[in-house]
């Protein structure tokens, strides 16, 4: 894009800077090449690895706890300890091969040896600690609801410290809350700059620290039980039908979706305003319309990257509005659906997850369009103009999400046993609108995603005949998936 690496520091280097950019991605590294492409992998790839932890601890812990099968296993010859054991050395083999094969790759491919070992460090320092924390958290808590609270309570603190203390001044003592934060930990290591090893030993150590903390947890309760007990319901019922009950399962999942959706909103709108700083550039502005799906002519850069981080936000939206619908296998294979359709019927029962997720997936998109519409008026003091702009290019986005959760319950209806294939065919349908647009490949292979029929709005004016199709699709492929559901053995 820029004929020298200082000429390309000069123009990015003011939106690297901008705090709405450090907070959600940290600072950088170095000024380095090899910095700028791992930049927002580091901690945010990070953030992903700490979830890696997460799932697969709490798998083989509190899940395998809840359902029973836990006692099962405890009734043959095993040591008390052995199940625990199992789950955290899974999860740390977990993390060590996610880590070595991610720094190995970027060695691989041409970048400093030396700094692909310390990325690795620096996503190994993050995972390990989660491992910790997961594992402590499935001992307090006696329900997998409550460990994911607890432990992705934690992340979310941790990433709130490191962002409070990456954005305050050198002078502030607010910068010390870095310090607090086991992803600061790894940001320490600063990959393809001080490429610092030290951190990792701070990370060994609270690891070390918090699985003796979890056996010795372990010790005090009993099998089934956690630590904090589970508060009492309310006297008075609220949950009358299935679709408050839905609801009421979903909320967590809600809650943190909406939070997410006014963080990356503001980040997302206080950054366009730096985009100006690129100027007119036709090499960046070409890469940007690609990535937005814009046609040539009198583009802003600044609206083709909202189109862009817009469609990218949708995406992850959609993995949301796929893990409510994927709930219904979920019940069913923790046989909890067969009590529950003893007061319900079989459609009741899906319609009330189907349009929770369609709903709820609006409402997010919606709420990052105005969001970053309000952050975006700020800084050029016309607010209605920019929500006005915003709220419908989010809301453009919403019939592609709806693609992608009829075909979650597609699967849940037809074929169950491949419910997972839902996070595969999303994860396809990013490739084919995210990469192949770059890559100058067929326009055919894009339109193979629902994503690329949606307008590139506000790059370019919305059409509302691509979205009225993708509705449809959403719908029929929907009924499929209810038809299948109806007809279909439920578990017992």
């Amino acid at each position: 894009l820029y004929p020298t690496l200082s000429s390309a520091l000069d123009i990015i280097r003011p939106v690297l800077s901008n705090p709405a950019s450090v907070a959600l991605y940290g600072p950088m590294s170095s000024l380095t090449l090899d910095s700028f492409a791992v930049f927002k992998t580091v901690l945010l790839g990070g953030v992903f690895v700490c979830l890696l932890a997460y799932i697969v601890v709490r798998r083989h812990t509190r899940t395998e706890e809840e359902s029973g099968r836990l006692e099962l296993l405890g009734a043959g010859a095993i040591e008390r300890r052995s199940p625990l054991t199992a789950a955290i050395l899974l999860g740390t083999a977990t993390v060590v091969a996610t880590a070595a094969l991610t720094g190995a790759s970027l060695a691989a491919v041409g970048l400093d040896a030396r700094g692909s070992f310390a990325f690795a460090v620096c996503w190994l320092v993050m995972g390990l600690v989660w491992v910790g924390i997961t594992a402590v958290a499935a001992q307090l808590t006696e329900t997998t609801r409550g460990t994911a609270a607890t432990s992705l309570g934690a992340l979310g603190a941790a990433f709130l410290l490191r962002a409070l203390g990456d954005t305050a001044g050198d002078d502030n003592p607010a910068r010390l809350l870095s310090w607090l934060s086991p992803l600061g930990w790894g940001q320490k290591v600063s990959p393809y700059g001080d490429n610092r090893l030290w951190p990792f030993w701070l990370g060994l150590a609270a690891y070390v620290a918090l699985v003796a903390l979890a056996y010795r947890l372990q010790e005090r309760r009993d099998l089934g039980a956690g630590l904090l007990p589970s508060r009492p319901g309310r006297a008075r019922g609220s949950m009358r039908s299935v679709g408050a009950l839905t609801t009421r399962l979903t909320r967590g999942t809600l809650l943190g979706w909406g939070v997410s959706a006014v963080a990356i909103g503001s980040v997302v709108g206080s950054i366009a305003g730096n985009l100006e700083s690129l100027g007119n550039d036709h090499t960046t502005l070409d890469l940007m319309r690609k990535l937005a799906g814009a046609t040539a002519g009198q583009v802003q850069l600044v609206d083709v990257f909202f189109t862009t981080e817009l469609h990218i936000i949708a995406i992850a939206v959609a993995a949301m509005g796929i893990s409510i619908v994927t709930r219904l296998r979920t019940e069913e294979t923790s046989l909890r659906a067969e009590v529950l359709l003893t007061t319900t019927s079989r459609s009741a029962w899906a319609v009330s997850h189907l349009v929770v997720a369609l709903a709820s997936t609006a409402a997010v998109m919606a709420l990052v369009g105005l969001v970053a519409g309000m952050a975006d008026g700020k800084r050029s003091g016309d607010v209605g103009t920019s929500v006005g702009r915003l709220v419908p290019a989010a809301l453009a986005t919403v019939p592609a999400i709806w693609v992608c959760v009829a075909v979650a319950l597609l699967l849940v209806g037809l074929a169950p046993r491949l419910t997972g294939l839902a996070w595969a065919v999303l994860i396809t349908f990013l490739l084919l609108s995210e990469l192949v647009p770059v890559l100058g490949l067929p326009d055919w292979m894009t339109n193979l995603s629902p994503f690329g029929h949606v307008p590139s709005m506000p790059a370019q004016e919305g059409r509302l005949l691509p979205l009225v199709l993708l509705v449809a699709v959403a719908a029929a492929v929907a009924a499929v998936g209810l038809g299948g559901l109806r007809r279909r053995d439920i578990l017992a």
